[in-house]
């Protein structure tokens, strides 16, 4: 079975979100419902860990978080799309441990699927 970039992109979304949910965290919507820059981001991430195949998941949240304030977002005490403010706008070591689980949890799916694209 082949798959795409995006493919991986939507595995590493939905495992995102269901992590998310979790730790009580219902702000994720689905990737059917998600919006275009929410599936670019995932996907420039996904990129980003394959043309890197020994990137950490700190390298990997510096990398989304440069691209997070290229496109004009902030920190702020909570996810806020319409004010483009986002709690996890925070160095790596910064981060709490739940928050940083994310960053790994990112990196070992696209691990377990990169080597399934055509």
């Amino acid at each position: 079975m082949r798959i795409t970039v995006e493919d991986i992109a939507r595995v590493c979304h939905e495992a995102n979100r269901a992590y998310c949910k979790a730790i009580g965290d219902d702000t994720q919507v689905a990737w059917e419902l998600a919006p275009g820059w929410q599936k670019q981001s995932a996907i420039k991430g996904v990129e980003y860990a394959i043309h890197r195949p020994n990137v950490t998941a700190r390298a990997s949240h510096e990398s989304w978080l440069r691209e997070k304030v290229q496109t004009g977002w902030k920190y702020g005490p909570e996810k806020n799309v319409e004010r483009k403010e986002h709690h996890c706008m925070l160095p790596y070591d910064e981060l709490p441990s739940k928050q940083r689980k994310k960053d790994e949890l990112f990196i070992a799916n696209v691990r377990a699927l990169e080597s399934m694209l055509h």
